[in-house]
């Protein structure tokens, strides 16, 4: 007769019981973490979302929709409700702020990469320690210093009014562009490195290859670098749309809160405005604006050859 522990011993099960508690365990901390950082805060906003504001700041107890309301309509005299574009006109103007910072940083950073990734390996850590050096300062302080080169008597006007290009200055701060130019400037890191990333990993002999069967510098770049680097461009699409999206330093200090972005309007909210659940409804919109852009992301066949990249 076969004794319990002998049936213990020999049951097959029982190593992937003790490999699937040491997993637990040791996921434990960063589920923890998650929990508490992340989900517990996005649950706090979303119960928020649906309470009614208070006036003087915080919410009532009150079950409201008037924060999803507001998004899209505003009450006539007549407690009506009237269509009112005008959030929409923000969330717009973000979507195309971060997505044509994002193809600018792409433009720059691709023969920046590409460059570095063709380098010896002793001054490519050079390179690369060149590019984190905009990290090392603070990000408002970084911020500022563009209002100096932009404004009326800043740097690019005092420029060309001294050399006599220009007879007047020309209004570049609080505008779009200004706005622009801090997002490119602030993301464009975000662009380079896993572009480099990328680069550095490709095989010197699909060049030499490509050549071989007479191929030009165009149809080299076109044929074999661009597809092999796709993963690398998909990942920086992502690394700076995302974070381009919900930006507020830059719109804030450049923009001088004439052309609000979605980071701008949700920081107001919770400040001056005081409508926190207006400010939350805003901030799960945002949300579910990164969540579909990640998942059409994951979809692609860039994203499933570039998993582990990093």
């Amino acid at each position: 007769m076969i004794s319990s522990a002998s049936k213990t011993t020999s049951d097959p099960s029982l190593p992937e019981r003790q490999e699937r508690v040491r997993r637990f365990w040791g996921l434990l901390p960063a589920l923890a973490i998650i929990g508490v950082f992340m989900v517990i805060p996005m649950g706090i906003v979303a119960v928020y979302s649906f309470l009614k504001a208070n006036s003087y700041g915080g919410v009532f107890p009150e079950f409201s929709v008037a924060a999803y309301r507001q998004f899209f309509f505003e009450l006539d005299l007549d407690d009506s409700l009237l269509f009112n574009p005008a959030y929409l006109y923000i969330f717009g103007r973000s979507i195309l702020l971060a997505l044509v910072s994002t193809l600018i940083c792409m433009t720059i950073s691709f023969p920046v990469a590409y460059y570095m990734a063709r380098q010896p390996e002793n001054r490519k850590n050079i390179l690369v320690m060149l590019v984190t050096i905009p990290f090392w300062t603070n990000l408002l302080i970084r911020t500022y210093c563009w209002i100096l080169i932009l404004r009326d008597n800043g740097v690019i006007n005092n420029t060309l009014l001294g050399l006599g290009i220009l007879n007047e200055p020309i209004p570049m701060l609080y505008t779009n562009f200004a706005i622009l130019v801090g997002l490119v400037y602030t993301f464009l890191p975000f662009m380079i490195l896993p572009m480099y990333s990328t680069l550095e990993k490709l095989d010197v002999k699909l060049f030499e290859a490509a050549h071989d069967l007479y191929a030009t510098r165009w149809q080299l770049l076109r044929r074999v670098v661009i597809p092999l680097s796709m993963p690398g461009i998909v990942a920086g699409f992502v690394l700076v749309f995302i974070p381009a999206l919900g930006a507020f330093v830059a719109p804030d200090l450049l923009g001088g809160g004439k052309n609000l972005m979605i980071g701008s309007l949700i920081q107001l909210q919770f400040s001056s405005s005081r409508n926190w659940p207006f400010g939350a409804a805003a901030s799960l919109i945002l949300l579910a604006l990164v969540l579909i852009s990640l998942m059409l992301y994951a979809r692609t066949p860039a994203a499933k050859a570039g998993r582990g990249l990093f």
